[in-house]
């Protein structure tokens, strides 16, 4: 980070890990009475930082590094031909672009999805005051793309912008349209929306290899991940 920036950074205590089984994980998150806005998360983003609610993180942990940051560069990616098939798939789909997520509507979903997909997560149960905290931001930077099959709302990919692209934040959809793949779809929307922006990038969070749930991210080329502190093409 530039000199010019001093922010105080704080680690939790080691707690198992979320996403490998037997390992312990180290997080540090920078001070949450710091000023934080668009420019300067924008900048945290580019160094491998994420926002969840309104704490901004990284992975710290002493013997492992598999989480590794991940981004598209948008005007050379391609989608493949199983994401074409998405696309057509989807053609019946209407996408808005909505500045709040503050809606009985998306919670329901949400607590849908959360039951249906993570019920062994530390996201179970939902509760409002849990995914208000969670997706929101007070730096007036996060959008919600809300998907709706005739008048219905099917899906919501919640992103942040940044002066160089999007961060993906999360996305949950209605888990009985598996069929569907809206995990893809939204990913494959963001990047559109990247592009229609004139912007360079989609941020899309960390990439662990040994993690099957992180195993769609890869599907997305080409990509650039950081490493040591360096983005290169993987």
């Amino acid at each position: 980070m530039s000199s010019s920036v001093n922010l105080k950074l704080f680690a939790t205590h080691p707690h198992a890990c979320s996403y490998l089984d037997e390992r312990e994980a180290t997080t540090v998150f920078i001070d949450p009475d710091a000023k934080v806005d668009k420019s300067l998360y924008s900048r945290l983003s580019a160094l491998g930082f994420r926002r969840s609610g309104q704490h901004v993180y990284r992975p710290h942990c002493a013997q492992c590094n598999a989480c590794i940051p991940m981004r598209i560069p948008v005007t050379q990616f391609s989608p493949s031909r199983s994401q074409r098939r998405v696309l057509k798939r989807n053609q019946d789909l209407r996408l808005e672009v909505l500045e709040s997520g503050d809606s009985d509507e998306f919670y329901a979903l949400y607590a849908r999805y959360i039951a249906a997909r993570h019920k062994d997560g530390d996201m179970y149960p939902p509760s409002r005051s849990q995914y208000d905290g969670f997706l929101t931001s007070q730096w007036q930077i996060t959008r919600f793309l809300a998907a709706y099959l005739d008048d219905q709302l099917v899906g919501v990919a919640v992103c942040d912008l940044l002066d160089e692209g999007l961060s993906a934040v999360y996305t949950f959809f209605d888990p009985e349209l598996d069929q569907r793949s809206l995990g893809t779809w939204f990913i494959l929307q963001q990047l559109r929306w990247v592009g229609h922006l004139g912007l360079p990038y989609l941020y899309l969070g960390y990439w662990i290899n040994a993690c099957d749930k992180m195993s769609y991210k890869a599907k997305f080329q080409p990509q650039q991940r950081l490493i040591d502190g360096v983005w290169v093409f993987s």
